[in-house]
């Protein structure tokens, strides 16, 4: 059951299969492999320890046998109580649920939490067309809001590039002493200096916090575009959309239109009536203008194992100048040449020095920065809202970088434990022949992620890659918990018993093996917790969704069981009922063949 939990996860596409891939390889791997220690070492130890009669217990040993008895008992009276009141602890059960449904709305969804790995990146962007010197300057005024931490000992070094990627673009790199060094976080200390950087009037700086997935932008900003049929409407929409979110979402603040129409274009326009009028051909005069003007390719020749390239150009001197332009002739028909001023007009333009597409549709760019304290999901949410009110018709949202890659993630996640459910729920059904007994340790599994949700609520864990992990582990750890009662409580039957006398006799009975497994898990899960360093915050998502909500699930798998048990195995007749009901058939059939014969 556990390898069919780990299994389909390692096939997620997009970023989280390549996380999830090896996660859910190496714990499938790992279980088989204890599965087998367990059924061959495990017998082959026990055979090995002494008896009872040759065993002296020591004082440990007698108190915490005394501890477990008490234990025992007071878990025994408690279950006899629910399963007498089986209904008000099933709908005290699903109230709880309920609350955990609505906390589940309440807590934060984004990415991946906000890591301290120890260097502030600072990106500088200028206006476009400044040289180096002008960037240079800039990132002297960003140099003065480092410094600072570099005279308190908490940067080591600062590196600087100028130019990077473009003229206009610079980046500082001031790595951050050692954790145990400094008692202020990365993200405080961002926020120090990014106070700073907003006073820069001539370039737009922010500090980069990143994570250890390597997936999204990183770059602590919400990166989105907006589609649609026409360049300069897109463009004009952004614009108004940038203002309103502005005005209206203060979560998102430095909103940027990634369009700038700043490249100079020239424009022929072609009369074609005129230069019917005249006897010139249009077919082909692009071709023609391309020899004219720069030269142009028109087939290529195989010259041994070489492809060689025929130009076309003009004898002419290449025309550099629009004035030139107009005054080169092309032959009419009648075989007269005609100037191009005759039937041409120019017309200079300014456009934008990128054209892109997002989605297969015209898209204009744009990027924004989340406020400190604010979701990425929330932010998300919110400006999807904003644009179904305020974007025009036939004009489309996309986002991109950590937004685009938290839905898609989101997506794949969500359909990952719907196919971890469907596969555990089969193979349960073929391991106990009996869909009843597997439907019980599938309903107490959501309550177990209930369980969880309270512990991240409590604990202030957000949604994200790395706690979602954890509720997978969760569902495969609820799973074995609830196989190891369902299971003895289905023997007792075969043996006999009532369903309320083997639901009660599986639990107390396994009570024992149940906690040790509920307590080497929760207690592993403790380092995570309390670890610190680089990537603690990713530990730590995990560390919480297995440490406290296992903590709180046992709750669940201690008393739900039992009584979601109660309720639907009544339902159903002993497993050994089957093979009374196949031996009387074969006598019958004895009986019958032995009368024809005689």
């Amino acid at each position: 059951t556990l390898v069919a939990v780990f299994v389909p996860i390692s096939f997620l596409p997009s970023a989280a299969g390549r996380l999830f891939a090896e996660f859910g390889f190496v714990m499938a791997v790992a279980v088989a492999l204890s599965s087998f220690v367990a059924l061959s070492l495990g017998p082959m130890i026990a055979s090995r320890l002494p008896s009872e009669e040759r065993r002296t217990p020591g004082r440990l040993w007698r108190s915490l046998s005394a501890a477990g008895e008490r234990l025992g008992g007071v878990y025994s009276r408690v279950l006899a109580g629910a399963l007498r009141h089986a209904a008000a602890v099933f709908l005290a059960c699903l109230a709880l649920a309920g609350v955990a449904g609505y906390l589940y709305t309440q807590i934060d969804k984004e990415l991946s939490p906000s890591e301290d790995r120890g260097v502030l990146s600072i990106f500088l962007s200028g206006p476009d067309g400044v040289g180096l010197d002008y960037t240079d300057r800039q990132l002297e005024q960003a140099l003065a809001a480092v410094q600072p931490l570099q005279q308190e000992g908490l940067v080591r070094n600062v590196f600087t590039v100028t130019g990077q990627w473009d003229p206009n673009r610079a980046l500082i790199v001031a790595p951050l002493v050692g954790w145990d060094e400094r008692s202020e976080s990365q993200a405080e200390l961002a926020r120090r200096v990014q106070r700073q950087l907003d006073g820069i009037a001539g370039a737009r700086a922010r500090v980069r916090g990143g994570n250890s997935l390597g997936v999204g932008g990183g770059d602590g900003s919400l990166q989105m575009a907006l589609t649609g049929d026409s360049y300069e409407q897109i463009a004009q929409a952004a614009f108004a959309f940038a203002k309103r979110i502005e005005t209206e979402l203060p979560g998102l603040r430095d909103v940027d239109v990634e369009w700038e129409a700043t490249q100079p274009q020239l424009n022929l326009q072609v009369d074609r009536e005129r230069a019917a009028e005249l006897g010139v051909p249009v077919e082909g005069l692009d071709v023609l203008l391309r020899a004219l003007v720069d030269g142009t390719r028109i087939t290529e020749l195989s010259v041994g194992d070489r492809s060689v390239p025929v130009m076309l150009e003009s004898t002419r001197r290449r025309a550099t100048d629009p004035q030139e332009l107009m005054l080169l002739q092309v032959r009419s028909s009648s075989g007269q040449l005609v100037s191009l001023s005759q039937f041409v007009s120019t017309q200079e333009a300014a456009v934008s020095p990128e054209l892109g597409r997002l989605g297969q549709r015209r898209a204009v760019e744009m990027r924004a920065q989340v406020a400190d304290g604010m979701p990425l999901q929330q932010a998300v949410d919110e400006l999807r809202t904003l644009a179904a009110r305020e974007l025009p018709p036939g004009m489309g949202l996309l986002f991109r970088g950590d937004a685009a890659t938290l839905e898609e993630t989101s997506n794949d996640v969500a359909i990952t434990f719907a196919i971890a459910l469907l596969v555990v729920f089969l193979v349960l059904v073929a391991q106990f022949e009996s869909v009843t007994s597997a439907a019980v340790v599938i309903i107490s599994v959501p309550f177990g992620l209930a369980a969880a949700v309270f512990s991240m609520w409590l604990s202030g864990t957000s949604l994200n890659i790395y706690s979602q992990i954890g509720l997978l582990l969760l569902v495969g750890v609820m799973a074995k918990n609830s196989i190891l009662m369902v299971e003895f409580a289905d023997q007792l039957r075969d043996a006999g018993r009532s369903v309320l006398e083997a639901a009660q006799e599986a639990a107390c009975t396994r009570l024992r093996p149940i906690v040790m497994t509920m307590a080497s898990t929760v207690l592993g899960a403790l380092p995570l917790v309390i670890g610190s360093g680089a990537g603690a915050e990713s530990r730590a998502a995990i560390g919480w969704v297995i440490f406290g909500g296992l903590s709180m699930a046992a709750v669940f798998t201690l008393f739900l069981t039992p009584v979601v048990y109660l309720g639907l195995a009544r339902f159903t007749r002993p497993r050994a009922s089957a093979g009374e009901r196949l031996q009387r058939e074969l006598r019958a059939a004895d009986a019958q063949a032995a009368g024809e014969v005689s």
